[in-house]
């Protein structure tokens, strides 16, 4: 069996892009820390990777980062940090750090928490009670929604032979038909009890959904009952109620006793003190249930703008978060009543986020950087299947600029929905339920005009953002971002020939460590350069590139050195710059290092001048390598004591012996 330094368990309301968003976020987290690490997923389809009893035994901390209970108990005794799942995608790092930290409490049952190596036990919440009034409510919620998608598609699709196609006394009565709606009718009617059930076996487990089962059936009440406000309120008591009867039957062994309390005392006392206050707040819960979707729809129809904007709000303030899954709930809940216009407004206020991120990348492609641009595409999937999370690292990014951009264009998407009375049957889906939409194109047009907002407000964000740092993003980033970097894969790489020591082509990369020193020679080094601006390196570097045979056009190269500064100022920080440049005139790659006579001025992140400088010559048809020549050369350049022996060496000999060192 394999032992793993680290295990986490992910989870979201939907199960299906926070999940594993937060599981990537994780792992690559830990690869890059040197960690092993498992990661079991709760997505929609169910567990994935499920950890088992001598993985969670062997390994030496613990992250859950789940907006759903994922069973917590089962690590008891092993330090754990307990996050929701949007933490997990924002700050892996972070959360792995502190999980293997010896300052992290170690995980107790029932709420409790013991410091690492004590046997101190404190009656306190690991994930604190908020986080765990969400993830209950979460729970709840991703184990409903299924129900409510498979029943409102049936029950839309069962109108496709009419609108009263279910009624035997209509003429459009249709047997088919009026199966479809009674099958899907009988899912959505799940919707209360199931969203109880789950709530409170997040609360209590097996025993609390026992218990919210029971009361869900009592505010659903064959649809006259207390609806989704009544299954919040008895999901929560009826966790509650078993929590308080097991501190009561304390006294009575496990060992014993547990078969009985289990399956007599727990069920029959619960149901019976739950049922019962459930059955006296019913009424007063539907009052309120029927008052708050009576003003939702009023709101409809009498101030369509007022009911957008706060909807769009909510939908883009959290892009699946509680705020998010508030709007949301209540799209479901009215749903479940016939109405189908308040959906409509929340899945394109859902819908236009992503698509705005797509947008973006496409008006200003050179304001991110390659991931960037990627997950900007793939959005465009994402947002299409009613996928908001894909958002998140965009917002993330900026949060303060970025998030009201988002809320701008979510907010238009849906007030012109409401405004135009579109209905949407189906609570998820995105356009795959165009079918069952009364103006399915009026309705698209609506999502991308929000959405169009939303992404020229993001792309004049991110090249403002790009101007003002003057670089692209971070070191890394910044360094691999060389024009037409890795597209061809027809030039061989090259290492040190120690006979001439020249850079020699080698046959393969199977072995190659890349290491930086492998394509540097003492020719290629040279201290005390005269250069009193940017451009007077990068003449000074080409020159030098064709003086040493490594090129042939030195103008050609200089230009292709400053188209680079001009997409991004290759200008790092601590006084060094990494420009680089590919050509057709350029033999091989090679790297070139200068130690300047007087500090230049140059664009870089901590605003300093340049003093040194290391530069990369790329053939024009390059296989890749150079990439990560420049990745681990950034990697060198965050390592203070590589920084400081850099600006101190003084001639080649000592700069070389330091790259090969």
């Amino acid at each position: 069996m394999a032992k793993y330094d680290l295990i986490a368990a992910t989870g979201c309301a939907t199960g299906i892009a926070h999940t594993y968003m937060a599981q990537e976020a994780l792992e690559q987290a830990a690869k890059k820390m040197g960690l092993t690490i498992k990661v079991e997923t709760h997505g929609q389809t169910g567990v994935d990777d499920p950890l088992t009893q001598d993985e969670i035994s062997g390994a030496k901390g613990v992250v859950i980062a789940s907006d759903i209970d994922v069973d917590a108990d089962r690590f008891a005794g092993k330090p754990l940090v307990n996050v929701p799942v949007a933490a997990g995608i924002r700050e892996p790092d972070k959360l792995i750090k502190e999980a293997l930290s010896n300052s992290t409490p170690v995980y107790m049952p029932k709420g409790g928490t013991a410091k690492a190596g004590t046997d101190e036990n404190v009656e306190t919440s690991t994930a604190g009670i908020g986080n765990k009034i969400y993830t209950s409510l979460m729970n709840g919620v991703s184990h409903m929604l299924p129900l409510v998608v498979a029943g409102g598609v049936l029950i839309a699709v069962s109108f496709f032979w009419g609108i009263y196609s279910a009624d035997p006394k209509n003429a459009e009565y249709n047997q088919f038909a009026a199966m479809l709606n009674a099958v899907g009718s009988a899912a959505m009617g799940l919707m209360v009890p199931v969203l109880a059930a789950y709530i409170g076996e997040a609360v209590a487990k097996r025993s609390g959904l026992i218990v919210g089962m029971a009361v869900g059936m009592i505010a659903y009440n064959g649809g006259n009952g207390s609806g989704f406000l009544g299954a919040i309120v008895g999901g929560y008591m009826a966790g509650l109620v078993i929590l308080m009867l097991q501190k009561v039957f304390a006294f009575m062994p496990d060992k014993e006793f547990r078969g009985l309390k289990a399956i007599f005392l727990y069920p029959v006392l619960g149901v019976f003190i739950a049922g019962s206050i459930m059955y006296l707040i019913n009424t007063p819960m539907k009052a309120m249930n029927l008052g708050l979707m009576a003003w939702l729809k009023g709101l409809e129809s009498s101030s369509p703008i007022i009911l957008g904007v706060v909807v769009g709000v909510m939908c883009a303030a959290d892009f699946g978060g509680p705020i998010n899954k508030a709007a949301y709930l209540t799209g479901t809940a009215l749903l479940a009543q016939g109405n189908y216009f308040f959906m409509a407004g929340v899945s394109a206020a859902c819908i236009a986020p992503p698509l705005a991120t797509t947008i973006s990348v496409l008006l200003n492609p050179k304001a991110y950087n390659r991931d960037e641009r990627s997950a900007g595409y793939v959005n465009a999937l994402l947002g299409s299947t009613h996928i908001t999370e894909g958002a998140i690292p965009f917002a993330a990014k900026n949060p303060l600029m970025n998030i009201p951009a988002f809320m701008v264009g979510s907010a238009i998407a849906a007030v012109l929905t409401y405004m135009s009375r579109i209905q949407v049957p189906a609570p998820h889906g995105g356009f795959i339920v165009l079918p069952l939409v009364n103006k399915p194109f009026l309705w698209v047009a609506w999502i991308l005009v929000g959405a169009a907002a939303s992404g020229v407000l993001l792309a004049m964000i991110a090249g403002r953002s790009a101007r003002k740092r003057g670089v692209k993003t971070g070191v890394v980033e910044a360094a691999l971002a060389t024009e037409g970097a890795a597209d061809d894969a027809t030039a061989a790489p090259v290492k040190v020939d120690p006979a001439r020591n020249q850079p020699a082509p080698v046959d393969d990369q199977a072995d190659q460590t890349f290491d930086p020193s492998d394509i540097l020679s003492k020719e290629n080094i040279e201290v005390d350069v005269p250069a009193k601006t940017r451009d007077d390196v990068l003449h000074y570097l080409a020159d030098m590139a064709v003086k040493n045979g490594l090129a042939t056009d030195a103008d050609a190269i200089f230009k292709k050195y400053v188209a680079r500064e001009e997409e991004g100022s290759t200008g790092m920080e601590k006084g060094i710059a990494i420009p680089h440049a590919q050509d057709a005139t350029i033999k091989q790659s090679a790297m070139l290092v200068l130690h300047l006579a007087q500090p230049v001025d140059w664009k870089t992140f901590d605003g300093k001048p340049v003093t040194a400088v290391i530069s990369f010559l790329i053939p024009e048809h390059d296989s890749g390598g150079h990439l990560k020549y420049l990745s681990n050369t950034a990697k060198l350049l965050t390592h203070e004591d590589f920084v400081k022996a850099f600006q101190a060496a003084r001639t080649p000999d000592a700069l070389y012996a330091l790259f090969k060192r």
